[in-house]
């Protein structure tokens, strides 16, 4: 086998094994639960932030709303095979109560690289909250969701609208993202942190 196939092999595999391995619970993989939640809920912070430097009247959208998610998440793209993990916080605005949950992502097609963003999700009634909390989310094959504005009025500008009464934010190093492409995305409550 030349070098640039054995290159190409080796790093299929590596993205495989990192996609394919299951997400351990943190006792498991020699973290402090407490430590992990205080880890989400600083980077829930310094995206909040980060977000609101970027568009001011998003803040009042997301604490009148029912409820808010933030979520980090790292991807990677190799070939013809990509995905990536994430982290982040559900939080109920009436009862303060948090949610920690994952999630998962699949891609296929042509590409190669890495990202890293942040997704703030604002939930503007209490059912839209309660079900992602409690069924989570998927997204199928491949979803792109364009940008509104205008008669949603400037509260939202910027959000992406994902279903009735639910507004999704992407954030990238640049700042906001025009559009958001979900594939194979899947949202889930976290067993370990929420016990």
């Amino acid at each position: 086998m030349n070098r640039p196939n054995s290159y190409l092999l080796v790093m299929v595999v590596l993205l495989m094994l990192v996609l394919t391995s299951p997400i351990k619970s943190s006792w498991a993989a020699g973290r402090d639960i407490n430590q992990e939640k205080d880890e989400i809920r600083r980077m829930v912070q310094n995206t909040l932030s980060h977000f609101y430097s970027l568009n001011p009247s998003a803040k009042d959208a997301v604490s009148k709303a029912a409820g808010y998610a933030v979520f980090s998440n790292f991807g990677m793209k190799i070939f013809f095979a990509g995905g990536g993990k994430g982290k982040g916080m559900v939080v109920d605005n009436k009862t303060g109560k948090e949610t920690f949950m994952r999630m998962l992502e699949v891609q296929a097609g042509i590409g190669f690289g890495a990202k890293k963003f942040k997704l703030v999700w604002v939930f503007e009634t209490s059912k839209a909250l309660n079900d992602f909390i409690k069924k989570g989310w998927e997204f199928g094959g491949q979803t792109t969701v364009a940008a509104k504005k205008g008669n949603e009025g400037e509260a939202f500008a910027g959000a992406m609208s994902i279903a009735p009464g639910v507004w999704l934010y992407q954030i990238t190093d640049t700042g906001l993202a025009a559009e958001l492409t979900a594939k194979g995305t899947k949202y889930y409550k976290d067993k370990d942190l929420n016990k």
